[in-house]
């Protein structure tokens, strides 16, 4: 039987700890997750920005695992209501927590 070489030996390590480094964990995203993520949170912030009656700048966006955080100061229920509709109809979004309060 051969022993294998260093080199050989070290390849097959740099490709184990390269493929273990985009595996995601409960806490963190992988590089595919974290694409889409930002994906999602870019077209909730582009539906914010064509509805008339929000300020997109007053509410903040955050994605993580399809899970959609919305928080900040609005001025209306109403503008909660609609901003939470928005982002519960873009693709990927598994839920939407709501932390908006009202000014």
């Amino acid at each position: 039987m051969t022993r294998p070489n260093h080199y050989s030996v070290f390849v097959l390590m740099f490709l184990l700890c390269s493929l273990t480094g985009c595996a995601s964990t409960q806490h963190r995203e992988g590089t595919g997750e974290y694409v889409d993520d930002s994906v999602i949170t870019m077209r909730i912030k582009a539906a914010m920005l064509h509805e008339p009656s929000l300020k997109s700048s007053e509410i903040n966006v955050e994605t993580f695992k399809g899970i959609v955080q919305l928080s900040g100061f609005v001025s209306s229920q109403a503008n909660i209501d609609t901003a939470v509709k928005l982002a519960r109809g873009v693709e990927g979004v598994k839920s939407v927590q709501n932390d908006m309060k009202l000014k």
